[in-house]
């Protein structure tokens, strides 16, 4: 299938159109024709290099939402029209107990990302959703709740379930005290599905510049890190803190607001920290802990979730051609939302 999308061809390149093939529907296989697709700040660290070399050229995009256009034979779940969406990854061994748990995020054998992976069959690499059409196995295809706007589901595919997993993990709900690290992309939607779960939430940031938007969101307020005398007071206050800030930074002025046998949960940053140190762990038997977006059952249930208690994402919708923009707009700050790219503004 001939197709179009915007691609990277280095790491200091912009991204620019990039027409391509996508491969002829295997029997398991369903076609999408993308109407949006999210743009996450791990496209921005992909495209770059910052985490190591890739496979140029490379069409990023992992939060994806469509409408099928074909399907293979042994396709059962899908048919014509109905309304999907793709996250974060396109296939894993489907064979090791990590796949028959459901959780293919931590496949023993490495799940296969929507972009810059091998094909597990036909070792070509897989193209995002920064592209008018993509095919994806059955498995790992999403539906689409009927009265969901589709136009704001795209985010939910990697910072909804990015930060739904580790509060259904921890078993946030009514009475749980939740601080979230930041309040960029991941940090609202981490504040927007605690409160739907019943949570106490607290955004933690340097500043209190962005309380009113914290409490638009349903979060209590802002507890301010630069606040020596505040972070002191909130000690032992949080039964669990999601970390979503995507950069290296310094933990140890967070762990001591944990409570005894809380938890961090790290979100955002894949890579170095500061060095952490041991007491607060040790003294408080607080934990820190990572986690990588969600299985597929867990991605379908944060989709139907949200279209439940009415939680979206807080979208800037923007044509394909703004696409170098965004991302000078995320390399220079955390912004509160997230972009979206109608791709009908894309020209095939």
């Amino acid at each position: 299938m001939k197709t179009v999308g915007y691609a990277a061809h280095s790491d200091d390149a912009l991204m620019v159109p990039y027409h391509f093939e996508r491969r002829d529907l295997r029997s398991n296989d369903v076609a999408i024709e993308i109407s949006h697709s999210g743009v996450c700040h791990s496209d921005l660290h992909t495209v770059n290099g910052d985490w190591g070399p890739q496979p140029y050229p490379l069409v990023p995009g992992h939060e994806i939402v469509g409408v099928v256009t074909s399907i293979g034979s042994d396709v059962t779940k899908y048919k014509v029209g109905d309304r999907v969406a793709v996250g974060c990854m396109v296939d894993s061994c489907q064979e090791c107990d990590q796949c028959h748990h459901g959780e293919e995020q931590y496949c023993r054998n490495g799940m296969t990302p929507t972009y810059g992976a091998p094909d597990r069959i036909s070792g070509e690499i897989t193209q995002g959703g920064y592209s008018k059409h993509i095919v994806v196995r059955e498995e790992f295809v999403l539906s689409i709740p009927d009265n969901m706007d589709i136009s704001r589901a795209a985010p939910i595919l990697c910072a909804g379930i990015t930060t739904f997993s580790p509060l259904r993990t921890w078993n946030v709900g009514k009475g749980s005290r939740v601080g979230v690290i930041g309040l960029g992309g991941l940090g609202h939607m981490a504040v927007k599905l605690a409160v739907a779960m019943g949570a106490e939430v607290t955004v933690i940031s340097r500043s209190n510049k962005k309380e009113a938007q914290a409490k638009e969101l349903g979060a209590k307020g802002i507890l301010a890190s630069s606040d020596e005398a505040a972070m002191s007071a909130a000690g032992s206050s949080f039964d669990l803190i999601i970390d979503t800030v995507p950069t290296k930074h310094d933990i140890n002025i967070y762990v001591p607001l944990l409570d005894i046998d809380g938890s961090l949960v790290i979100v955002g940053q894949v890579g170095p920290l500061e060095e952490p140190s041991t007491a607060p762990m040790i003294l408080g038997r607080r934990r820190v802990a990572g986690s990588l977006i969600g299985g597929i059952k867990e991605t379908q249930e944060v989709l139907d979730f949200c279209a439940e208690h009415d939680v979206y994402p807080e979208c800037e919708i923007i044509r394909m051609d703004q696409i170098n923009d965004a991302f000078k707009s995320l390399a220079a700050g955390d912004l509160a939302h997230r972009y979206v790219i109608d791709m009908s503004s894309l020209e095939a």
